[in-house]
């Protein structure tokens, strides 16, 4: 459905925020942030689409804890996430 002058609206874009409060990695291992909601959120750094350099490094992670990321599952109701 078209948002406001045409355009989609992203709920992405509008979602509620939560910080990130740790993370750990699938079995893929990727970098996954767990956010203080429980909810958890992949974090990939995969240039050119997704530029996250700070996900590479201890440093960059830590320094990002703290930082409110938007979360989809929180607009949607969904129920916390748990760690296989």
């Amino acid at each position: 459905m078209p948002g406001l002058f045409g355009y989609w609206l992203d709920c992405r874009v509008v979602g509620m925020k939560q910080a990130i409060s740790g993370y750990h990695q699938d079995d893929e291992k990727h970098w996954v942030a767990q956010l203080v909601c429980g909810h958890f959120q992949h974090v990939r750094h995969n240039p050119p689409w997704v530029s996250r350099p700070w996900v590479i490094s201890v440093v960059g992670r830590k320094k990002m804890l703290g930082f409110e990321l938007n979360c989809i599952k929180c607009d949607e109701g969904a129920p916390k996430d748990q760690q296989e």
